[in-house]
């Protein structure tokens, strides 16, 4: 379907209503498709003046799986006229290492950020404390495209750790200020509840800048309407606070470039209040007399089940690893799963319901966003990561090298795009380079991602054909969002492994040495003549052509600098 455009015109600021409204959201506003548009006019027209470099708008949920986008009326329609990446992946599948690979084009591996949380035997190998140590702001790609001329702006959740501290008295100040944003409005973890958090922003200019606070109390459900609680939920201030960027950006003739991080669809980390979901919408898309179900968008609440997503329930013993020693004899291992699966088909149900009800806060925000830019810029949709509820026998949670986990949507509309999929294999190690590339800006430092920009306006571009994950295992730690959600999805369960996926399978070496000093090396490999990583096949398939092809990966990849790990994916 056509998606309309709103009132105003190419390069007016046509904002819709507030986010958190009761009207229904915009449809999204995409650049039309180029191509001639009427009868050939008789006399030659004057050419359009030129474009100038474009804006750029990112926006990456949270824990975002791809089976919400279809709920999402504002993205689906997104969709009709944009560049859908169906074999778009994350480097790791967790929040904080996704994000710091997000911004640094970098595995983390490189750019040391190891998992969500410092602390620990090994020190500060995760969260904003490892960011900070590895001076990886400095060679984010916001920097770069500020150095090139842009306006650059973020708002919502940043990394994990990145909190306003307490001073002796209690009081909360602001977090440092981070080079490279013109504007920067961080929201703190508070946010994962829905209420009750702190935003920070910037005051001054040049070395006068700093950061200040402001909080967002949490509201007294008692004594205020659902409308007025909702205008302070997580979802809504972030939403807002983008728009209003966006209308000064507007303004303005300089490029910009903003990235919003909505805290969608993220679980809580504690109730705001008594009886809170596990995955709190705002208040009106939840169940309610009027609308029973609840709202899930573009598909009835009660069409969704955890029984539809491909490999729920199926058997942990297809998982088991299998080692192979030095004469190349193959023997099982130990399985790492030790938590028996207790996540019920009416619980993960629910849990699906609730993150579908989460995603529409999300979705009015694309499409508020969509209705307000002009034709030269750019629109990209994505997430830091997926999520499983049930594959694999898996009780709710993430981290893994499989489908569900580390598959995410990807959706890219702007100036020349050509709408419709693409084959080619992505990771969110790419998104610097690619941004970098759309905005003519040299990059900031190495990047082990490669553009994918070409295949924006030339969908049959040669592209990447390999992606590869890796994950660090460590215990969970005071500050840890990913920490059991109640069901037994335990982190901490999970070991080191590195992986490589190609379009014929999946090669995962899991280390079950849970020392941190030493390694114990074991293999998992599922083939994709199969809807999803059914059962390992290592002992038959290891000696085959292909899976020797991802083992010889594998192991370039574990130590690679930049240069060397953007060839290997092609």
């Amino acid at each position: 379907a056509a998606i309309p455009a709103p009132p105003g015109g190419a390069g007016q600021s046509n904002l819709p209503l507030a986010a958190g409204s009761d009207d229904p959201p915009p449809a999204v506003r995409v650049p039309p498709e180029r191509g001639p548009a009427g009868p050939t006019p008789t006399a030659t027209p004057e050419p359009p003046p030129p474009a100038g470099p474009p804006n750029i708008v990112l926006v990456v949920m949270d824990d975002f799986s791809t089976e919400l986008l279809r709920t999402m009326p504002n993205a689906v329609a997104m969709q009709q006229q944009s560049a859908t990446y169906d074999n778009a992946f994350v480097v790791n599948s967790l929040c904080c290492p996704s994000r710091a690979a997000t911004f640094t084009g970098l595995p983390p591996h490189l750019n040391g950020v190891l998992s969500n949380t410092s602390g620990g035997p090994l020190g500060a190998l995760g969260g904003y404390p490892a960011f900070e140590d590895n001076d990886d702001a400095a060679r984010s790609y916001n920097v770069s495209l500020q150095e090139a001329g842009y306006r650059t702006g973020f708002v919502g959740k940043y990394l994990n750790e990145y909190e306003p501290p307490r001073t002796s008295l209690g009081s909360r100040i602001a977090p440092p200020l981070i080079e490279g944003w013109d504007d920067f409005e961080s929201v703190s973890g508070g946010a994962y509840q829905g209420w009750g958090f702190y935003r920070t922003s910037i005051e001054g200019d040049g070395e006068d800048a700093a950061l200040t606070l402001r909080e967002y109390p949490r509201p007294d459900r008692d004594l205020e309407s659902m409308r007025k609680v909702d205008k302070t939920y997580a979802g809504t201030v972030i939403a807002e606070r983008a728009l209003r960027l966006l209308r000064r950006y507007e303004k303005r003739d300089k490029p910009f470039l903003l990235h919003v991080a909505p805290y969608g669809t993220h679980g809580r980390t504690a109730p705001s209040y008594p009886g809170e979901p596990i995955f709190p919408p705002a208040l009106r898309d939840r169940p309610s007399e009027k609308s029973p179900d609840g709202n899930c968008g573009a598909v009835p609440c009660a069409e969704l089940s955890v029984a539809d997503l491909p490999g729920y329930a199926d058997p942990s013993a297809d998982n088991v690893p299998f080692r192979i020693d030095e004469a190349g004899t193959v023997s099982l291992a130990e399985s790492w799963r030790t938590e028996p699966f207790r996540l019920t088909e009416e619980q993960g149900s629910r849990w699906y319901r609730e993150r579908a009800q989460m995603a529409q806060s999300i979705d009015r925000m694309i499409g508020q966003i969509g209705a307000s830019v002009d034709d030269n810029t750019y629109l990209i949709v994505t997430s830091d990561n997926g999520f499983h509820l049930g594959q694999h026998s898996l009780n709710g949670g993430k981290g893994l090298p499989y489908d569900s986990d580390s598959r995410v949507p990807l959706v890219v509309a702007g100036p020349g795009v050509v709408p419709g999929r693409r084959e080619q294999v992505v990771s969110n190690i790419d998104l610097a380079s690619t941004i970098e590339a759309l905005a003519g800006a040299e990059p900031s430092g190495e990047r082990a991602g490669r553009s994918f920009a070409e295949t924006l306006g030339t969908p049959t571009a040669p592209g990447g054909r390999y992606v590869f994950m890796e994950h660090t295992y460590g215990p969970v730690l005071p500050g840890e969002p990913d920490a059991d959600l109640g069901s037994g999805g335990r982190l901490d369960i999970i070991p080191s492994y590195v992986a490589v996926r190609g379009e014929e399978g999946l090669l995962v070496r899991v280390d079950l040495d849970r020392t941190f000093y030493g390694d114990d090396f074991a293999w998992e490999l599922y083939r994709y003549d199969r809807p999803w990583e059914d059962v390992n096949v290592f002992d038959s398939d290891h000696d085959l052509p292909y899976a020797r092809e991802l083992r010889r990966r594998l192991e370039a990849w574990v130590d690679c600098a930049p240069k060397r790990c953007a060839r290997l994916s092609r």
